[in-house]
Order: structure tokens, then C-alpha cells, then sequence
């Protein structure tokens, strides 16, 4: 293939289901990009750990970004022609960090709770509340409580949102919604996604960039990209508070709708 594709995915509720966490149903478009060897770059909401257990289970050996674009994780010399991007290096690793300090939020949801808001972070919670709120086994909720950049949580029922978004801007954070809340700086999937795109473009050149979602927290990922994709969500219907132009709907429930949409943009590239 002339033409170099890069693909952005979501995770929880797009590549994988949202019952069990599987991508059995995408394997035949996973196995069409590597067979074509297009860079999959997870981006997701969940911890680094967590994103390393479905590297290793995807066999994916891409550059990720964890926790709604907090951090940007490449392989040692994946880029030949920016061998050292990165304020960091951790692990095997060049790493660039857009997040704010855990601490940081940490700090941020006790000052909400100061302010009369019942919230309730991963931090709070033991490995198995977390596992019982989640449906994660108890290893993956082990590793979604080890976070860098961004914190879960859950507000009482009968918060007002705007009024708890109005007060996370007051101290200076910021929230967003994808499976759970998360409490987050000024970091985004979007901005972690361009970084990533530039760096493609000068190894490759022209690229064209796809990216895969189902939540709102996927909106600044849709929004960078050439061809925006959202999958449906259980019961066949999509988010309606991802209005972006020229989104693509793709036809199928999470990794159905992933293997779908896949197969047939990757097959158009082919015909051209």
C-alpha cells in the first residue's frame, strides 16, 4: 500500500466490548493491519499497566497513550528519524508527559469535596470496589488504580454536572466523561494524537490518520484526525453528543463495528 495509514483506537466500549472486554470479534481487521503493517496506536482512558496487558495480548508493538492522552509511550527507536523524542526515557520508553501530576488531582477532588461535591476517586477505592464498580478482573483493577495523569471517579446521584464542571474549572482541572468521569489537566486525546501524527508525518511523510471511539472523551482524538470514526454503543445506538463533521458511523456495536469499519476503509485505500 502506497498510501501510510495510522490508526488511533479507543479501548473500552470500541475495540473492546463492553460485557467482556474482548476483541475476538475484530481479530480478522486486527490481523488486516498487521498484515499491512499499519501502527495501531491504543489511546485510551485506561493506566499504562492496563494499556501493556492488551499490548501484550494484541501483540502490538506500537507507540500508546494512556490515560486520555496524560502520556505518550514510544518504543526505543521506533522513530528512526526522531530517535530521541521524549523529555523521558522509562522502561524501553521515550516518554512525553502532557498530564498533570496525579498528586495534583488527587488534591483537586479533596478540594471538591470541601466544596460540598460527593465524589469518590479511584484512589478512594480498594481493588475491589473497583473491580465490582468496573466489571475489570482483579489484576486489571489493581493496575487501573496506579495512575500518572488522570483520575476516575464517580459523583452521588443527583449531582448537577455543569454545576460540579464549573467548580472542577475553579481550581484549575478539568473533567471529562468516557466509561467513568475522570478528572484530568489540561492534557486530551486530541493534543497527545497530534504530537503522535507529527511525528508519523516526518517519518512517512503523507499519512492519513483514522481514529476510533464511542464517548465523549474520544471527541478531541475525532477532531484531529482525517477520518473520525464512532462505533455504536450497546443497544445499536451511537453517542449523540459526538457531533463532528464527516463523522463516520460505523455499522456494529463496539469491536463489530471496529472490524467493519476497518475492513472496508482499509479496502477503499487498497482499490486507490
Amino acid at each position: 500500500m502506497d498510501m501510510h495509514i495510522v490508526i488511533f483506537t479507543d479501548l473500552d466500549g470500541t475495540l473492546l466490548s463492553y460485557d467482556n472486554c474482548s476483541f475476538e470479534e475484530a481479530l480478522d481487521a486486527l490481523e488486516l493491519v498487521k498484515q499491512e503493517r499499519i501502527p495501531l496506536v491504543l489511546c485510551s482512558s485506561k493506566s499504562r499497566g492496563e494499556i501493556e496487558l492488551y499490548r501484550e495480548r494484541l501483540a502490538n508493538t506500537d507507540p500508546f497513550i494512556s490515560e486520555n492522552g496524560g502520556g505518550i509511550y514510544i518504543p526505543d527507536g521506533y522513530f528512526k528519524k526522531s530517535p530521541d523524542v521524549g523529555v523521558g526515557h522509562d522502561n524501553g520508553y521515550r516518554v512525553i508527559t502532557i498530564g498533570q501530576s496525579y498528586s495534583e488531582l488527587r488534591d483537586g477532588l479533596r478540594r471538591l469535596r470541601e466544596m460540598g461535591f460527593r465524589v469518590k476517586g479511584f484512589g478512594d477505592m480498594t481493588v475491589e470496589e473497583i473491580a465490582s464498580l468496573t466489571g475489570l478482573n482483579p489484576e486489571e483493577a489493581r493496575l487501573s488504580k496506579e495512575r500518572d495523569f488522570d483520575e476516575p471517579f464517580i459523583i452521588e446521584d443527583g449531582e448537577d454536572e455543569e454545576r460540579l464542571r464549573a467548580a472542577v474549572i475553579s481550581v484549575g482541572l478539568n473533567f471529562t466523561l468516557g466509561r467513568h468521569y475522570h478528572l484530568m489537566g489540561e492534557s486530551d486525546k486530541g493534543k497527545a494524537v497530534r504530537i503522535l501524527t507529527e511525528l508519523y508525518r516526518k517519518e512517512f511523510g503523507d499519512i492519513r490518520t483514522i481514529a476510533i471511539g464511542d464517548s465523549p472523551n474520544d471527541i478531541p482524538m475525532l477532531e484531529t484526525v482525517d477520518i473520525p470514526v464512532v462505533v455504536q454503543k450497546p443497544g445499536g445506538i451511537y453517542d449523540n453528543r459526538i457531533v463532528i463533521p464527516e463523522l463516520v458511523r460505523a455499522d456494529g456495536i463496539g469491536p463489530e463495528g471496529w472490524r467493519k469499519v476497518i475492513m472496508k476503509l482499509i479496502g477503499n485505500f487498497q482499490d486507490k
